[in-house]
């Protein structure tokens, strides 16, 4: 299946954050129910990430899963990986596109209405919307609330989006009422006791199946 084969039938993101066992929780995140993980790591040299970032792609690739990479482009060209994640202050995305394979996947951070049409004149193959709740992983972002998510879906994006920010187990159900066809989350699954029951619980708020962007 091509990647965005993949992503359009996605509905649990991971985004990692640097810590001891990692590779371990990915692997057991995958086992109950991530579709795409994210590699962020804001502080840790490309050349440090890269061993890493092959790694877990290859977990992703025997688990059915997409992996990716959060804005540094260069380091999805040199692992391989099947795309970038940029903000709104990253590389713009097309300029993301054109370092990248042919059909890599190229998604993009939006806080607002307004950049969310803009990310899909751009050309994004997904959104990441948020911050929807506070978050320490984002201690200076703007907190939108579900009424974000309310608003975005109300404009039937034809492409994914995963709402982020603030995504546990405690507001899961509130986050999918609102709209959200899919989460992106960090603490949810990483800290979970067991990573793999907390992906699969979370996955239980989500359809498995939308018409929406599914036939778009």
């Amino acid at each position: 299946m091509k990647p965005k084969d993949r992503l359009r039938r996605a509905r649990l993101l991971l985004v990692t954050d640097p810590r001891l066992d990692l590779v371990a929780r990915v692997e057991a995140a995958l086992r109950g129910g991530v579709d795409i993980v994210q590699l962020r790591d804001k502080f840790a040299p490309r050349e440090e990430l890269l061993s890493l970032a092959v790694e877990l792609k290859e977990i992703c690739e025997q688990a059915g899963a997409l992996f990716t990479v959060n804005d540094d482009v260069e380091l999805a060209w040199l692992s391989g990986a099947a795309g970038v994640h940029v903000g709104q202050k990253d590389d713009l995305v097309a300029s993301a596109r054109e370092m990248l394979a042919p059909g890599a996947i190229v998604g993009r951070s939006v806080g607002n209405v307004n950049e969310a049409l803009g990310a899909i004149q751009e050309g994004a193959d997904y959104l990441g919307v948020g911050t929807v709740y506070y978050t320490p992983t984002k201690r200076d972002a703007t907190v939108a609330g579900p009424i974000l998510l309310r608003e975005v879906a109300w404009l039937k994006p034809r492409i994914p989006w995963f709402a982020i920010g603030g995504v546990t187990l405690e507001t899961a159900r509130a986050v999918a009422d609102a709209g959200a066809p899919g989460f992106a989350v960090v603490r949810a699954v990483l800290d979970a006791e067991d990573p793999e029951v907390a992906a699969r619980k979370l996955r239980s708020y989500l359809p498995n199946h939308l018409e929406g962007y599914l036939r778009g």
